[in-house]
């Protein structure tokens, strides 16, 4: 290899990380993996029959691009993650047989992300119903599927976008027959039916997340990981609706509603969507029910003794 060369491949692998932060996936047509996982079709040449045939893509293994590029994993190439024999197309049947990596392979004892906790995570995790009834049969990648996963708790300072998007976890397999028998092995419970106590289901679906009730809160940590059994679930109404709502430890934590959760105020009420009633409070609305309130009682007390008076 001459000096010319030699600069060229330094310069590449230089450069490389600058280039892949553009996004791998820019153009999936052109994408080794995502001509044929982008698509409900694939086209190959079948060499036992030495002739172009198309087929029907499995809908499992169809990637969302769109969701593929707005996830957090954009930069990473398919092979970063999968097994680098996967570029070669048919695929060896025995490559499908291999583990796929965890979050904590990468991110386990790694100090860049001691942000996020996932160490933490993982012990809480460990304590929950899905942990202790599936083992390591059930792992991250259940509920955050990691070519889409998003942060949106993190960076979304729209509480109703944080609420659909942690529910849609939840009731990805909750609400999906064949997905959670594959993990309960029974049948799914209906959602509706099980929470026929609950009252204005639908208003509570909507503004607030199921974890709200379903986890054991942690202060230290964003999201709460440990599930907890259905017998444990929370159905305490005034655990949320209160001054000192529960919420404000789990759903309003985050720092960019923190002012929203604390302060309250009119924009928040009339702009906020899930606007909880006794959760979110305005101090100054607070403050003149109760000059009302007293006034009301001194009104009836001054009207009883003028009419005493009188008689």
């Amino acid at each position: 290899m001459n000096k010319h060369h030699i600069l060229i491949t330094i310069f590449l692998l230089l450069a490389t990380p600058f280039i892949k932060a553009q996004s791998v996936y820019d153009d999936a047509k052109n994408h080794a993996c995502l001509k044929c996982h982008s698509s409900q079709i694939i086209s190959f040449y079948n060499t036992v029959l030495e002739k172009e045939q198309k087929k029907l893509m499995n809908p499992n293994y169809i990637i969302d691009t769109l969701g593929l590029k707005a996830g957090v994993h954009q930069n990473f190439d398919c092979t970063d993650c999968h097994s680098y024999e996967y570029a070669e197309y048919p695929h060896n049947g025995n490559l499908k047989l291999e583990p796929m990596n965890s979050c904590l392979d990468c991110h386990g004892g790694d100090p860049t992300y001691d942000t996020y906790q996932f160490d933490r995570i993982n012990e809480e995790f460990q304590k929950s119903i899905h942990f202790r009834v599936s083992g390591e049969n059930f792992s991250c990648g259940k509920c955050h599927d990691q070519h889409t996963y998003k942060p949106t708790a993190r960076n979304s300072a729209n509480v109703r976008e944080i609420v659909e998007y942690s529910n849609g976890l939840c009731l990805s397999c909750h609400n999906n027959m064949n997905k959670y028998s594959l993990v309960a092995g029974k049948e799914n419970p209906e959602i509706v039916q099980v929470h026929n106590w609950l009252p204005n289901q639908e208003l509570h679906f909507k503004n607030v997340r199921c974890i709200e009730c379903h986890t054991d809160v942690v202060d230290s940590l964003m999201v709460s990981h440990n599930i907890m059994s259905k017998e444990d679930a929370l159905k305490n109404c005034n655990e949320c609706h209160n001054r000192d709502s529960r919420l404000k430890a789990s759903l309003y934590k985050y720092a960019n509603l923190q002012s929203r959760a604390d302060n309250g105020s009119f924009k928040a009420i009339l702009s906020n969507e899930s606007y909880i009633i006794g959760a979110q409070q305005f101090p100054v609305l607070r403050k003149l029910s109760f000059i009302i309130f007293f006034m009301a009682i001194a009104g009836m007390l001054i009207h009883l003794f003028f009419r005493f008076i009188k008689k």
